[in-house]
């Protein structure tokens, strides 16, 4: 048999075949006196077995362990390896799908994604009431607003466990009557440092406004040592997340920020 009928028998390209042989997993036949390889059975039924192997999802070094063992013991432990390799890949596969189910939901119910998205339900009913309430004020939203939804879906981000409580303690915040309504004000507060320096009079109103808004509850869920961590954290100057997320905002903002933390800390305490 020539290359080209020996792939169309097993099923394969003759690139397949010529990238076994480059690779050492099929031996390459002898040519012939007019320079063509000539293949037997033997070649075909070795071909068939590294296309079966691929075919299960092993990669060519986990056939080549395979071939090597002529006792098939070295099979039945990729195999095994293998197996629960899928199952991992099945869970994750479900869970994606779940999570895309949840997205599909929220673009049908209401009629698209956050733009920061895609997010948990919960967080997106809290972006759903902060432009239900930027809606019902005058002017334009407050940029501080915008800034607060990114962050909030970076945070979601970074840890599954923390970030479900955290939008859980969103949510009910966002519910609280007339929370959100306060929380647009102090962004407005905030905007309004955005030109200021650091201690510009506004800094120190904004800031105990800001903590007002943080209610005893939440205090007492995180409790005291999270907030001594974040205010000390607070005077980072060498790196970290809570240097990169005061960086994020303007001086003035940034100083407001640290205060309104520091005096969450106090009351906890």
């Amino acid at each position: 048999m020539r290359i080209g009928e020996l792939a169309g028998l097993v099923g394969v390209t003759t690139r397949a075949v010529r990238h076994y042989h480059h690779v050492g997993l099929l031996p390459e036949p002898e040519r012939r006196a007019n320079g063509y390889r000539e293949y037997g059975l033997r070649d075909a039924v070795a071909l068939a077995r590294l296309r079966r192997l691929t075919e299960l999802g092993l990669g060519l070094e986990e056939v080549r362990d395979v071939l090597a063992d002529d006792s098939g013991r070295e099979l039945h432990e990729v195999l095994a390896e293998l197996d629960a390799d899928l199952a991992r890949q099945e869970d994750a596969i479900r869970a994606r799908r779940a999570r895309l189910a949840a997205l599909r939901r929220q673009a049908e119910e209401h009629g698209g994604l956050p733009a920061e998205g895609p997010v948990s339900d919960e967080l997106a009913a809290v972006f759903r009431e902060m432009a239900r309430t930027s809606a019902a004020r005058p002017g334009p939203e407050p940029a501080m607003a915008a800034k607060e939804r990114e962050m909030l879906a970076l945070l979601e981000s970074t840890d599954d466990k923390a970030g479900g409580r955290m939008t859980e303690l969103l949510g009910n915040l966002a519910s609280a009557p007339g929370a959100m309504e306060r929380a647009y004000e102090v962004y407005g507060l905030l905007d309004a440092l955005a030109e200021a320096a650091p201690d510009d009079p506004g800094v120190a109103p904004a800031a105990q406004a800001l903590a007002d808004c943080i209610p005893d509850t939440v205090v007492a869920e995180l409790g005291g040592e999270h907030w001594a961590r974040a205010a000390d954290a607070g005077w980072e100057t060498d790196g970290g997340f809570m240097a990169a997320y005061y960086a994020h905002f303007t001086p003035a903002q940034a100083e407001a920020l640290r205060r309104a933390i520091e005096l969450v800390a106090e009351r906890a305490r």
